[in-house]
């Protein structure tokens, strides 16, 4: 025992000098026992914050496919919206046109005068024909309307406002193909097929054949004259410019008068009606681009 330790304890009994060393032996446990939790809780702490990390990353991997999968739900559900209010429009417009069947199939026949029907219900179906032929023309511009309306988030606001002009100008112009067709390039089909006919070959034109003729003819004209929106609606998406426009407008003077003679009677006369409104369309096209586009 040191000479501190005796000053301390001369005066002390040997009991009160055990119990005075007792508490210290007790308290050296306990401190170190005090200070060992938090180092558990510390490694404790260091773990949960990574688990915490892991779940959040993994529910905004999960979140994310989520919105994925979700966009082409979405994208799915509005196509067949559209699809749907189509058909509704067709149907609708069929019913309005079924109470005209009879002025529209006298309109129809009359380029080829008077058409027979050769099985019994030839006739029923081709009157049913008529009607959803013409209930879809009469439908066109709801039709136009709903393509258009799946395809816009995909534009930019500019863009969509010259959506926005171009499809009525493509119904006009879908019209005026019909009407094109029916009124200069059917007649000039109709006399000329009639005209193969002779003494011994009568011509007998079947309603369901000359129904077939007719839709055959108009369809691919109406289409034909929606060039300048498809030429606009390409050059706006930068996948052509006036440039080459120009470059190829020879090609396309070439091509009108080949598919003049595929989608026409075999005359010169009928291609050339053909062809000089598919490059005179072109040439429309290539002025709108460069003048008004600007591309």
């Amino acid at each position: 025992m040191q000479e501190d330790d005796w000053e301390k304890y001369k005066d002390m009994t040997a009991e009160e000098i055990l119990a005075a060393q007792t508490p210290t032996i007790e308290d050296e446990p306990e401190e170190s026992a005090a200070e060992e939790p938090p180092k558990a809780d510390s490694a404790q702490s260091g773990k949960k914050p990574a688990k915490k990390a892991d779940k959040e990353e993994t529910s905004e991997d999960h979140s994310a496919d989520e919105d994925e999968g979700m966009s082409v739900i979405e994208h799915l559900t509005e196509l067949r919206t559209r699809l749907i209010r189509s058909i509704i429009a067709i149907l609708v417009c069929s019913c309005i046109t079924y109470g005209f069947d009879e002025i529209i199939m006298d309109f129809l026949m009359a380029p080829a005068g008077k058409l027979y029907f050769m099985q019994p219900g030839e006739a029923f179906f081709s009157y049913a024909k008529v009607v959803v032929f013409s209930g879809f023309l009469l439908a066109t511009p709801v039709v136009f309307y709903q393509m258009w309306r799946f395809f816009v988030p995909a534009f930019t606001p500019r863009e969509r406002l010259i959506l926005g002009i171009l499809v009525p100008s493509s119904v006009l112009l879908f019209y005026l193909g019909l009407a094109f067709s029916f009124f200069l390039i059917v007649p000039l089909g109709i006399k000329f097929f009639m005209g193969m006919g002779s003494e011994d070959l009568t011509p007998l034109f079947s309603v369901e054949k000359y129904l077939d003729f007719i839709i055959t003819f108009l369809l691919p004209f109406g289409l034909a004259f929606e060039l300048p929106i498809i030429i606009i609606i390409m050059a706006q998406l930068r996948i052509v410019t006036s440039q080459v426009l120009r470059k190829y407008f020879k090609y396309v003077f070439f091509f009108s008068f080949v598919i003049g003679a595929l989608l026409t009677p075999p005359d010169v006369i009928s291609q050339v009606t053909l062809a000089l409104p598919l490059t005179a369309l072109y040439g429309l096209s290539y002025l709108v681009v460069r003048f008004i586009l600007r591309k």
